[in-house]
This record gives C-alpha cells, structure tokens and sequence, in this order.
C-alpha cells in the first residue's frame, strides 16, 4: 500500500450514525426523521432537507444530494484503497 493516509477519510460521513445515514440514502429515496447528525450533513451539502406537515404532524424529509452521492462513493473508494489486497 503507497496511498494509506487516514487524514483523509471524510470526517462528515465518517461518524457511525452519519455513515449509517448516507448508506441508507444512497440506496433509496428519501428517509423522514428528526436527527441531530443529518443537520451536519446538510451543512456538507450532502442531504437536502425538507420540513413540512403530513396532517396536523410535522414531517422532515432527508433526501441525498448530487454532491452528497460523490462524497460517499469517494469516501468508500478511500476506505477501500486502505484495505489490503488480500485479507
């Protein structure tokens, strides 16, 4: 390996939650929730963020955005290059 630098995993995505988040929206639609880690990527500009009613109930809609789709591929394409060829 010529290329192990941990400085540069995405420290955005990198926290577990956040990770699990981005995993999850990179493979559906939209997910509604109300968690603190998705204003941190909406920051990024990774999500997009949309608060509305469904009823009398108030709805947050989370939703990936172009650049949040190529930051997590470059970050999984980062933690691949860290891992050994061969297990």
């Amino acid at each position: 390996m010529t290329n192990f630098d941990h400085k540069e995993i995405n420290d955005v995505i990198h926290g577990r939650v956040r990770l699990a988040i981005m995993s999850y929206l990179a493979s559906h639609d939209e997910i509604e929730s109300e968690i603190v880690h998705m204003s941190k990527l909406e920051e990024a500009g990774y999500l997009e963020i949309t608060k509305q009613f469904k009823g009398k109930r108030p709805q947050t809609l989370c939703k990936i955005t172009e650049n949040g789709r190529a930051a997590f591929l470059n970050y999984l394409e980062h933690l691949e290059s860290l891992l050994p060829v061969r297990l």
